[in-house]
């Protein structure tokens, strides 16, 4: 499967943005989805994850704020983001696996990033 993440940008602090991540394949629905971001000079890290059958997952610095989506008709995961921090600036990328890995980080199939940058 190939994944291509969109929808990042320039917002201030407090503000929103949703992060669209498309996948190809026909069985996109039995793969589980995952967010991911790397802030410059800082180790990639797990934001949220949603599963095949719509179970969600969150990093705690994100929980309360972000939420993950998916509409498997389009082929499209979504990372709604809401009460945006000057730290959630990064590069985000999406990825997905077939299983749930025992580390997020393993998953099989990553998309480029798209850039987030939140002003303060």
């Amino acid at each position: 499967v190939q994944l291509q993440a969109s929808g990042g940008g320039l917002v201030q602090a407090g503000g929103s943005l949703r992060l669209s991540c498309t996948a190809s394949g026909r069985t996109f629905s039995r793969y589980n989805v995952g967010w991911f971001r790397q802030a410059p000079g800082k180790e990639r890290e797990f934001a949220a994850a949603i599963s095949w059958s719509g179970g969600t997952y969150y990093a705690d610095s994100v929980k309360g704020r972000f939420t993950i989506s998916r509409d498997n008709a389009k082929n499209t995961v979504y990372l709604q983001m809401n009460s945006l921090k000057p730290e959630d600036t990064a590069v985000y990328y999406c990825a997905a696996d077939l299983n749930i890995p025992r580390r997020w980080d393993d998953m099989d199939y990553w998309g480029k990033g798209t850039q987030v940058t939140v002003s303060s």
